[in-house]
Formats: structure tokens, sequence, C-alpha cells
């Protein structure tokens, strides 16, 4: 691997700052002590820094030369809200709190490839690091272009990055086109006559009326979506009844959809209320049908793409950078590639063995409470993000 040595010099204090983030989490628009602790690290440096983007984004603005070029560059800084299960000496120290995804890591990255192009300025242009609140559900990203991001930070680009656990470290993977599925809730809520479970035709069962959906919205996947695409469909929970001699009133079921485009989104929103509707008619219900799009799917631009490939091979060599496997996880830096070309990449976080003492019994998997990022990764994000920056700004426009 070939790592800037500025940077390898600066990791254990970069670590120092993840570290205290770490122990620190907090949730999506709550982020202040983290804001705080990001802007004190860019103003030392001697960075300006601009705040109150989403609330809680910092953005910091690297200059040199005197050309009008930029780009920019992004990390997510919320936790998640659920308990950890390790006990060393960075664990959260707010129950309900904790950085179960690596964005602490993903902060750490950035904050060291910040600190290397302030210093040495080896590029012509501006970088605009982008430190983003409320990736965990909030839609961070879509606030701050609501507040002008874009507009304030004319960038000409956009890259973001993740760590992946069970991808060894010292290897990154990407890819051109759909990498992340849009996210999306529903949730059906059935209509019928409740009564005496012993005397059932004198009721409208809502139940059965469920059921049928649950089998019939599989056909949609199965039946209406071309083979070639994808798309998940998932009824996740199902709530009605109080007693159990009691046919209920109505039944409540909630679920996600997951798709790679919005064509096919489209398309599955549509034959569910269909189905929904025309199911709960032909037993004598009624329903109510609600469809929210949370994220639409993460879509890489392919020239962006292949510009990422190019100084990831660079760095670590071109059999280390892999062809991702698209997931149906959801990523809220779809909002900035909708806004901006731009690519969006996976760095490996290895297989947990980095963990100290204390950890939790559980994997370290993303969103797992034993979960914790690998410091190693730092100094290797941060000199990608710097060779991106300075070839970006380099490069032919």
């Amino acid at each position: 691997m070939r790592l800037i040595e500025s940077i390898l010099a600066d990791a254990a204090a970069i670590a120092a700052v993840r570290r205290d983030i770490h122990a620190h989490p907090e949730l999506c628009f709550e982020e202040q002590r983290t804001a705080d602790v990001i802007a004190k690290q860019l103003s030392d440096w001697g960075i300006p820094i601009h705040r109150g983007l989403a609330k809680t984004g910092v953005v910091g603005i690297v200059k040199n030369g005197s050309s009008d070029r930029a780009v920019g560059l992004r990390a997510d800084i919320d936790a998640l809200p659920m308990t950890e299960s390790n006990t060393f000496a960075h664990a959260s120290r707010h129950r309900g709190k904790m950085h179960a995804c690596g964005h602490d890591g993903h902060t750490a990255m950035l904050l060291a490839a910040a600190k290397h192009l302030s210093k040495h300025r080896n590029f012509d242009g501006t970088v605009y690091l982008v430190f983003q609140p409320a990736e965990e559900g909030g839609g961070g990203a879509r606030e701050m272009m609501r507040d002008g991001l874009f507009e304030k930070f004319p960038m000409e680009a956009i890259f973001g990055a993740h760590n992946w656990p069970g991808m060894r470290v010292g290897q990154f993977a990407i890819k051109s086109g759909p990498c992340f599925a849009s996210s999306n809730e529903f949730k059906i809520t059935i209509h019928g006559k409740g009564g005496h479970a012993a005397m059932p035709h004198n009721s409208i069962d809502p139940v059965p009326v469920a059921c049928q959906m649950v089998q019939a919205f599989q056909t949609i996947i199965s039946r209406n979506i071309r083979p070639i695409d994808a798309g998940v469909i998932s009824v996740t929970m199902i709530h009605t009844g109080e007693v159990t001699n009691v046919v209920p009133d109505r039944c409540v079921m909630e679920g996600t959809v997951r798709t790679f485009t919005l064509d096919v989104l489209d398309m599955i929103e549509r034959r569910m209320k269909e189905v929904a509707t025309h199911t709960a008619a032909a037993f004598g219900a009624q329903c109510d049908f609600e469809f929210v799009r949370n994220y639409p799917p993460t879509i890489n631009h392919p020239s962006e793409t292949e510009f990422a490939r190019r100084v990831m091979a660079e760095v670590v060599g071109a059999e280390n950078v892999m062809e991702f496997e698209p997931t149906m996880g959801a990523e809220d830096f779809s909002y900035f590639l909708q806004g901006k070309p731009g690519a969006y990449f996976l760095i490996g976080n290895g297989d947990g063995s980095h963990r100290q003492g204390g950890h939790g019994m559980g994997p370290c998997m993303l969103h797992n409470a034993s979960y914790d990022f690998n410091d190693e990764l730092i100094p290797l994000g941060a000199t990608v993000w710097v060779r991106m920056a300075e070839q970006w700004l380099a490069s032919k426009r």
C-alpha cells in the first residue's frame, strides 16, 4: 500500500478523536457535540468551516491556487439508537446510542485527509469536506441539499465511502450503476367487522384478508417484475386482535420494499395498492394503503466510478479493488448522487480481530452491538481521499 507518510504519523492522534466520538454517540439531527469536535479540529488546522446545514452539518473548505474547480468528499456522523455490548474504554457512555455502523470512523478518515490537505495543499482548486448528519433514517443528505449545500458550495462531483466488515483491510469495492437499493415502507390497515369467534359468519374477519395479501404480494415479485430486475417486498409486522374468542375489527400490516430502480418501485407501489384494495373488497372488507418512500437507490455515475477505481488501484493495487456486489441495504448518499455526479465505494473493515478485549460476544458486523470500527483504516481511507481530491482537481474538466 502506498500510504501518505504525514497521515501515518498522525494516525494515532486521529484514532483518539475517533474513539472520543465513539464514546459519545449522538442520533440523527442531534449531533451537536460531534459537530463541535469536527469544527474544532478543522479550525485548529486553519480550515474555514460552515455550520448549520441540516441543523448539525459541518462543511470544511480547503482552497488553494486560482482555479474555480471544486470536488466534495463526504462522511456521515450520526449513531444508531441501540445499546452497545462492548465494555472497552471507548465504548458508548450513553445507553441506547451506539456508533454501530462506523460513522465515527468515516469522520476520522475525512478529518485525517483534511489535516493533510490543509497542510500541504498540493492541488489547484477547492476541496469541500462534507460532514453529514442523520444518515440513519433521517435523510440528512436530502436536508443538506434543501438547505443549499450545492448552491453554497458548487462542487463538480461528490464522493462517499463506507466501511465493510468481512472484506479485508487493504481492499476496496466499487460498482458503476445501482449499488444500494431504495428504502421504502408500507402500512396497510384492513377494516373488517368484529364478532364472536365461534360465529365467524356474522363477522368480516380481517385476518384471512391479511394472509391472502401477504401471499399475493409475492406474485408481484415473481410475476410482474422482469426476471432480470430485482425487488423485495417484506411484510415484517402484523398486528391484530386482543383475545382468542373474538374476531377483530381490523388488522394492520407493515413492512419494507426495496428496489434498484425507480421504475420498478413505481410498479411495485401501484400493484401493491391494487392487490390490497381488491383483495379486501373480495372479502367484503376495506383497507387503507400507505406507502412512504424513504431513500432512493444509490446509483454510481460511470465516469466518476472509473475515476475512483483508478485512484484506489494506485494506492492498493488493482487486484485489491473489487467489483461490489449490490446490496438491498440503503444509503442516503443516494440523494447527493441525484444532484451531482459522483460515486460511493466500500473500504474493507476486516474480520473483527482488531477489537480489543472487552468487546461483546456478537460479530463485528454493521448494526451489531459488538461492532467497532477498525482504526487501521484511518490512514488508508485518508490517503485515498487526498489522492482523489488532488487527482480530480488536476484532471481535465
